[in-house]
């Protein structure tokens, strides 16, 4: 069993990208285990002066996380042409450790233009060391729907399938990296 944690980049209640990565809990493959995150809003800011047995416990518990999946997978919006400042948060709080190192990575996306926060996040994932896979991207354009149009979106069987197969291909380079 391949064991994937999922963040979503955005705190909003109605958030895309959450839906996506909710979505791509229910949607994996019989072999895969998404773990969605949800304590991005939670994080206290990050302060190096905080590290070691000073880490706050909601920081430890996603270096846990980080430290045990197999895989990440980061759906993140844009804001100001760059990634939300909880998202780069909960990346900073990994920036000393091990947890990111070699770590399979990829990026989702709930919107076709967030292409300022994709380039900037991939390259903070890349200089933190995670092992970004870039080969499969899935894009399920959700921006600017409601709840009630994302859920109709999410269950198309296209999209269904699209989740799957993504998952998958990842699940795939995690195994044989």
């Amino acid at each position: 069993m391949i064991d994937i944690l999922a963040i979503s980049g955005s705190l909003r209640a109605a958030s895309t990208n959450s839906a996506l990565v909710a979505a791509l809990a229910a949607n994996a493959p019989a072999d895969c285990r998404v773990t969605v995150y949800g304590g991005l809003g939670r994080l206290p800011i990050f302060n190096p002066d905080d590290e070691g047995e000073r880490t706050p416990r909601e920081a430890a518990s996603l270096i846990e996380a980080v430290t045990r999946a197999d895989g990440v997978i980061v759906s993140c919006p844009e804001y100001a042409h760059g990634v939300p400042g909880g998202m780069k948060n909960a990346l900073d709080w990994l920036v000393s450790r091990d947890a990111a190192v070699g770590k399979p990575a990829m990026l989702v996306h709930a919107s076709p233009r967030s292409l300022y926060a994709r380039a900037a996040l991939a390259e903070i994932m890349r200089t933190m060391s995670f092992a970004l896979y870039e080969d499969a991207a899935l894009e399920i354009a959700l921006l600017g729907k409601k709840p009630p149009e994302v859920e109709a979106i999410l269950a198309e069987p296209a999209n269904r399938q699209a989740m799957r197969e993504a998952v998958s291909a990842f699940a795939g380079v995690v195994r044989d990296p």
